[in-house]
């Protein structure tokens, strides 16, 4: 039962994306097996390992979700990032097989048949990975807490994917390459049987057997440094160093650092107060100003230390990077 509510709270782009990935695996690879096209065969692995990957992704999402214990106090972010290396292993071992499938295809080409199966099967295929694209990028503007933008949904997403969760940002990089394989793979297998140049199909194969490992190369990239531990994006400090300075009783932040761990956000800062205050006054100030950042969303622990201003100030709220005078 707890399993269950742990699961509930599971990253929703990669529970959506696994469902609709493992139905186009299957119908992908019928339709490879029926017609013996090598892109078809290629988008099939493809679908294959997205789902893998999605699947594992949801799981890590929801694991990521648990409560800290007494032997993991700082609790379980960075076990998405783990999940999400994982799946980065699948992506490459099918990259692999898909590519030598397409030199081989290069090598001996030869003519598929059921070109009507197969075009029917990748428009399937276009518009089921384009729903799920147009998911998952309202989910990066929910996410990233950019509701109020402007402009087009395409554009928003891949200006704020950073401030995504790392299996939201492993479903829109994947779903961007299943739906331009699926799009290439339609060309090639059309402009193969059209114009009887059969190695187009390996052509075609090995091009999305490169695709994927690109996004594999910037997924790993991305969860690497998500393990060691990296700053918040400079968006999110700069909103957490706007909620310090809101407060009356804070004339400056002498140091901010934020550091993100899968989607959750840790904060240390030291704040500068008002001169004339009591101890008993600045203690209450700080736990004040620690209530009112925990407050912000993806916040999950604030440590402040409190000085008495210098009269010289450390930082400038307008700008995305603390500035000494």
């Amino acid at each position: 039962m707890a399993f269950l509510k742990l699961l509930k709270k599971g990253n929703k782009s990669s529970g959506i994306a696994a469902l609709g990935n493992t139905l186009l695996a299957i119908i992908k690879a019928i339709a490879a097996a029926v017609s013996g096209s090598g892109a078809m065969f290629a988008t099939a692995i493809h679908s294959a390992a997205d789902a893998t990957n999605q699947g594992f992704v949801y799981f890590g999402s929801a694991l990521a979700e648990k409560e800290p214990t007494e032997r993991f106090p700082t609790g379980f972010g960075r076990v998405v990032n783990l999940f999400v290396l994982v799946a980065v292993t699948i992506i490459t071992i099918m990259a692999y097989e898909t590519i030598l499938k397409g030199w081989g295809l290069i090598q001996d080409p030869h003519p598929s048949s059921n070109i009507w199966l197969n075009i029917g099967v990748l428009i399937i295929a276009i518009i089921i990975d384009g729903y799920i694209l147009i998911k998952v990028m309202k989910e990066i503007v929910v996410e990233s807490r950019t509701n109020s933008e402007k402009g087009n949904i395409f554009i928003n997403a891949f200006k704020n994917v950073s401030l995504a969760a790392p299996p939201t940002r492993l479903v829109f990089y994947e779903d961007i390459i299943a739906t331009a394989g699926s799009a290439i793979a339609l060309i090639f297998v059309v402009l193969s049987n059209l114009t009887g140049l059969y190695f187009l199909d390996g052509l075609g194969t090995l091009i999305i057997g490169i695709l994927l490992i690109g996004i594999a190369l910037k997924i790993g990239y991305e969860n690497t440094i998500g393990l060691i531990g990296v700053a918040a994006p400079k968006i999110v400090e700069e909103r957490i160093a706007k909620i310090i300075l809101g407060d009356q009783n804070v004339v400056d932040i002498s140091k901010l650092r934020t550091l993100q761990e899968g989607r959750d956000y840790h904060v240390e800062s030291y704040i500068e107060l008002k001169e004339g205050l009591t101890l008993g006054e600045a203690d209450d100030i700080k736990y004040q100003v620690q209530e009112k950042v925990m407050e912000d969303p993806g916040v999950v622990d604030v440590t402040i230390g409190i000085l008495e201003t210098d009269d010289q100030k450390d930082w400038q709220v307008d700008k995305s990077n603390p500035k000494k005078n």
